[in-house]
């Protein structure tokens, strides 16, 4: 399997009442593991555009509204390589609770499946979600720095999160 260098991304938490929805990887990072939908920031792009952009390719065309959009965390992720590289990926993370159209399974993000927040599949999930996912969920803005081995299959070392009263001066790129 090749290994991705991404350096800027989305994450996107489709919210339903006390669910969130996950979609099962099937490529790329993160592969085999439950997750929000999101991806690569293109040039040009601001991320909630690559949010709402992302959430059409991965759910099979739903549409959101930028102005639905709520950002609830900023994760630095560290990621170590097999070959001792590292690089680090900003993912600018948001949740929504208003969508146009069907969430259906995509090539890239399969079963999609609702999960109540407080009872998330966290053994398959990507090693430091539960460290911040559940507080960013539960409403605390939060930044945070996680440290992962290679394919993005186990911590290096504890999840660093400050919390945050706004986003306003830490969504510069």
């Amino acid at each position: 399997m090749e290994e991705k260098v991404l350096l800027n991304a989305t994450a996107l938490f489709f919210l339903r009442g006390n669910e969130v929805l996950f979609g099962w990887k099937t490529r790329k990072i993160n592969k085999d593991r439950w997750n929000g939908y999101g991806g690569g920031i293109e040039e040009g792009e601001f991320p909630e555009e690559t949010a709402v952009r992302e959430a059409k390719e991965e759910t099979g065309g739903v549409i959101v509204d930028p102005e639905n959009l709520t950002k609830i965390a900023i994760v630095d992720f560290h990621n170590t390589m097999s070959d001792g590289r590292t690089f680090a990926c900003r993912v600018h993370m948001y949740t929504t609770e208003k969508w146009k159209g069907k969430i259906e399974a995509t090539e890239e993000m399969a079963n999609p499946t609702w999960f109540k927040i407080d009872n998330l599949p966290f053994g398959d999930m990507p090693p430091a979600d539960p460290d911040w996912l559940p507080l960013a969920l539960a409403g605390k803005k939060l930044v945070a720095k996680a440290y992962l081995g290679p394919f993005q299959q186990k911590k290096l070392k504890e999840t660093e999160i400050e919390f945050i009263d706004s986003f306003s001066e830490r969504t510069k790129e």
